[in-house]
């Protein structure tokens, strides 16, 4: 499963304008421009359990969908207090609210990035 939802990250991510990835922290992460991480790949950070992609959000949008489903969505550490949000790959979120997670993180990093 970790290898097909990479992937599936990756597909995403790469696919979208002036995007690259290189390893951060020993994990996989997609910056914009090269300068800007907007997303990271991690299975089971520091033991947590979770198959997940931390994302950049925009401003409100971590309390909604952790309040909301938090089945599917988490507060990160160290970039939750950011804004970011963890997107839970390991629980049956379908691909289009996972893909649309990293797209929105895309677009936050990306228009503050020159």
């Amino acid at each position: 499963m970790t290898a097909d939802a990479l992937e599936r990250v990756r597909a995403v991510a790469l696919a979208l304008p002036d995007t690259s990835e290189r390893i951060a922290h020993g994990h996989p992460a997609f910056y914009v421009r090269v300068k800007r991480q907007f997303a990271i790949f991690l299975d089971n950070h520091h033991g947590d359990g979770r198959l997940a992609v931390w994302c950049a959000a925009p401003e409100g949008m971590q309390e909604a969908l952790v309040g909301g489903e938090p089945e599917h969505y988490f507060r990160p550490p160290y970039v939750g207090h950011r804004g970011w949000i963890g997107v839970r790959l390991d629980r049956g979120l379908a691909w289009d609210n996972v893909a649309a997670a990293i797209e929105d993180a895309y677009d936050v990093v990306a228009a503050k990035t020159p």
